[in-house]
């Protein structure tokens, strides 16, 4: 009897740059350790498939409790992103520095990173309770997105597979 492949499933529900990296850098470790591997995008997550919008991904400092300013250039850690965050540009400056922290660390831009993932084979799905609510069509996405499937479909596809919800 053939022993089935592990597969790991990453629900992406959020739609910020710093929301699209960790299923990107885990679905690229676990195809490089033979693992199947299913993102499907609901919600804000749509924005890293959506073809208007994945080059245009942001960082918002506001509620951000985790974002330590002196992680984003700004001397020590002033603890206060939601003060910061406030400020007009804030949003601009922080997406900027952390396109640069990204690209210091030599990571693939979320297209580039998107495409090694499909062309790795990785499975791409966008939720279609998601995709009606917000009016887009397949066509609205990037190539590699497989199929916009329903919930349920969702289930079957991924029955046994370990779920890590971002």
């Amino acid at each position: 009897m053939a022993e089935e492949n592990r597969h790991i499933v990453f629900v992406c529900s959020k739609g910020t740059l710093d929301m699209a990296y960790p299923a990107l850098i885990m679905g690229w470790a676990a195809l490089g350790n033979g693992i199947d591997v299913t993102i499907f995008f609901t919600f804000w997550g749509m924005d890293l498939i959506t073809e208007k919008r994945i080059d245009h991904l942001e960082i918002a400092p506001v509620a951000n409790t985790s974002m330590k300013m002196g992680m984003m250039g700004v001397p020590g850690n002033l603890g206060i992103p939601n003060l910061m965050g406030a400020l007009p540009g804030m949003t601009a400056f922080a997406t900027g520095m952390m396109k640069k922290k990204i690209a210091e660390v030599e990571a693939p831009p979320v297209r580039e990173y998107l495409q090694m993932l499909v062309d790795g084979g990785a499975n791409l799905y966008a939720c279609k309770m998601s995709v009606d609510m917000m009016g887009l069509k397949k066509e609205d996405f990037v190539e590699g997105v497989q199929d916009v499937i329903t919930a349920a479909d969702f289930m079957d596809k991924t029955e046994g597979a370990q779920i890590i919800f971002i």
